[in-house]
């Protein structure tokens, strides 16, 4: 009987193949990849219960199949993004229609820069796990075209002529004092607080001694001051020349686009130049108003959202 050698056995074989028992082997092992689901032994926070992965037999590692998986995604993995909303009402709606239990409101309640922010996935009150913080809503109090105007040129020297044409062109933001202000801005400041009609006067009346001399300045005890014309031509306007300026007057404008109407003291200054008088308007204390605006949209955001809120930043993410 012949003795039959393993080496004659493979020898017929490979040469019909053309491969070796161990390029075979090879085959095998990396045929015998697959796709595998991981399962936790315990809980991981943030990290799903069972993960997929890919067993590569061949190298002897275990793969992440997320990036080829989210090659086929036809949706986000989840909500992200800041929408940006332009009135304080379509906060409100945005809000309303993306909020969970764990949504929250923070309020920056700069007066130069305010804005309301609600992060839809904020983390849980009532949890240790951390949330995403990617779902956001804002709004960025976009000015008011009459407050711009009153703020650029607040506490900047005008001209006669430059200040009698700004009175005239804005004096529907004006507002006449309500008792209590009057009241009030006379004790602090013993200013007497001019009516719109006062401030017409006072424009036009500058207006017309807009190329006049400057005889003289009188403070008078009843708070307000008094400035005497002199003419080139000595003519007399029907009003003698003599203009009465008041030491205050009320801005009745709203400081946000689409906003509530806020009242803001205005108090009025002037110097006597060789060239004239030169007049400027200091708003006062506009970081108060403003941030009690802010305070009162914050509340009603809230209420109508059925929110938490807070003064503040909410955390950046990476």
């Amino acid at each position: 009987m012949a003795t039959h050698h393993p080496e004659d056995v493979l020898t017929p074989f490979k040469s019909i193949t053309g491969m070796a028992i161990d390029e075979i082997k090879a085959l095998a092992d990396k045929a015998g990849s697959e796709l595998v689901i991981i399962t936790l032994p315990e809980k991981i926070s943030g990290v799903p219960h069972e993960v997929p992965a890919f067993v590569d037999r061949e190298s002897g590692t275990i793969n992440s199949v997320k990036s080829i998986i989210d090659q086929y995604r036809t949706a986000p993995e989840r909500k992200s993004g800041t929408a940006k909303t332009f009135t304080l009402e379509s906060f409100i709606d945005l809000v309303n229609r993306h909020k969970t239990e764990d949504t929250v409101i923070f309020a920056n309640t700069n007066w130069q820069k305010p804005s309301l922010t609600a992060v839809i996935d904020y983390h849980k009150f009532d949890s240790t796990e951390a949330d995403n913080l990617k779902h956001r809503v804002s709004y960025d109090f976009p000015l008011s075209e009459e407050w711009e105007a009153w703020i650029n040129l607040n506490n900047k020297p005008l001209s006669q002529s430059d200040f009698a044409e700004f009175i005239e062109d804005h004096i529907s933001d004006l507002s006449g004092p309500d008792d209590a202000e009057e009241l009030e801005y006379q004790q602090k400041f013993s200013f007497k607080v001019a009516f719109p009609n006062q401030l017409v006067e006072l424009s036009r009346g500058l207006q017309v001694n807009a190329d006049t001399r400057v005889k003289n300045v009188v403070s008078l005890q009843n708070g307000t001051a008094q400035i005497v014309f002199e003419e080139e031509h000595q003519t007399l306007d029907k009003q003698g020349n003599r203009i009465d300026v008041p030491g205050m007057f009320i801005l009745s404008v709203p400081p946000f686009f689409g906003g509530e109407t806020a009242r803001i003291p205005v108090r009025l200054r002037y110097k006597k130049t060789p060239s004239g008088v030169v007049w400027l308007y200091q708003l006062y204390r506009p970081e108060f108003y403003v941030t009690e605006q802010v305070r009162r949209d914050l509340t009603r955001a809230a209420a109508e959202t059925e929110l938490p809120h807070f003064e503040g930043t909410p955390e950046t993410t990476a």
